[in-house]
């Protein structure tokens, strides 16, 4: 496979109107760059004429290419498959709702040769409905609390990695908002940059209520998978060792009250309930620490750098 300097990955669900004008707008910015790139568009399932679109650009544009979708999968699996298909040694991602500016990719790259690995767009005036804005700020906060991660913006689309970033990353769900928190767990160093954002001329937002909810239910996900999948044990043995306290705690109060003579009765067995509880979790730690020695054997948690020797 033929490497490239850079690829631009854009999701596309129902953006006809869009979508000739995002192509214009990205072909002018990369030319003038005087770097080999590819434009990639991938038709999230698309119910309107976007395919059609697509497949006119691409029969008149080589540096094109158009990935379709047999349905709606969302937005991370339609940017999980672009980065798979992208030929570039940088890829960018950018929505094809014209809210961002592709003139601002020189901007990302710039501060990617500062020694950065992923530079993430910030929407800094940003020019939506208050709705919106409002929900991404509690987003927004919760995955700084969660996280620690100081970006200030992890919901802007524009982004630029090195592809190496994708090596050996897999998301899901809504796990997009968090792939330079992953990659920043991975070792990776990232950036950020000031873009434009512009309000939406054509088509319909996409962004609800019900994104949040799966958006928190992964970043819940992600951050148990940052702290434990290399040691899962330890989560289960906390668990376990705070069911087995309660359990002491219950027996050592059934001593008190009754003495040595044990009163069969609610407090006992509770105490002989949180204790089975206690012992089934460090069971259940015992055998996701198995699991995760498996995984890991088989698929690399770590990335290096460079490796220096001689020969």
């Amino acid at each position: 496979m033929k490497e490239l300097d850079i690829s631009v990955v854009s999701p596309v669900y129902d953006e006809e109107e869009n979508i000739p004008i995002i192509y214009d707008k990205l072909k002018n910015v990369l030319n003038k760059l005087n770097k080999s790139y590819e434009i990639i568009f991938i038709d999230d399932g698309s119910t309107d004429n976007s395919f059609k679109i697509l497949e006119k650009l691409y029969n008149k544009n080589k540096n094109i290419k158009i990935i379709k979708l047999r349905t709606n999968f969302g937005q991370t699996s339609a940017l999980n498959i672009g980065f798979k298909n992208a030929k570039g040694s940088v890829i960018v991602t950018i929505d094809s709702d014209l809210q961002n500016d592709p003139k601002d990719i020189p901007k990302l790259l710039n501060k990617l040769k500062e020694g950065y690995d992923v530079v993430s767009g910030w929407r800094f005036e940003r020019k939506d409905q208050i709705s919106k804005v409002f929900l991404s700020k509690i987003s927004n906060f919760l995955r700084s609390i969660v996280t620690k991660e100081a970006i200030h913006d992890s919901g802007c689309s524009l982004k630029a990695y090195k592809r190496e970033c994708f090596a050996d990353l897999e998301f899901y769900g809504e796990m997009h908002r968090f792939i330079p928190t992953l990659l920043r767990w991975k070792g990776f160093k990232i950036g950020e940059v000031k873009v434009k954002h512009f309000p939406r001329k054509y088509g319909k937002s996409k962004y609800n209520y019900k994104r949040i909810f799966r958006g928190f239910v992964d970043l819940i996900n992600a951050k148990l998978w940052m702290d434990y999948s290399t040691r899962p044990s330890y989560l289960f043995f906390k668990i376990a060792s705070f069911n087995i306290l309660i359990s002491i705690g219950f027996l050592l109060y059934n001593f008190i009250r009754y003495g040595t003579k044990f009163n069969v009765g609610p407090i006992l067995l509770a105490s002989v309930l949180f204790f089975v509880i206690g012992i089934q979790f460090l069971s259940f730690g015992f055998l996701a620490e198995i699991q995760s020695k498996t995984y890991h054997s088989l698929n690399k948690s770590y990335n290096m750098e460079k490796i220096l020797e001689r020969k």
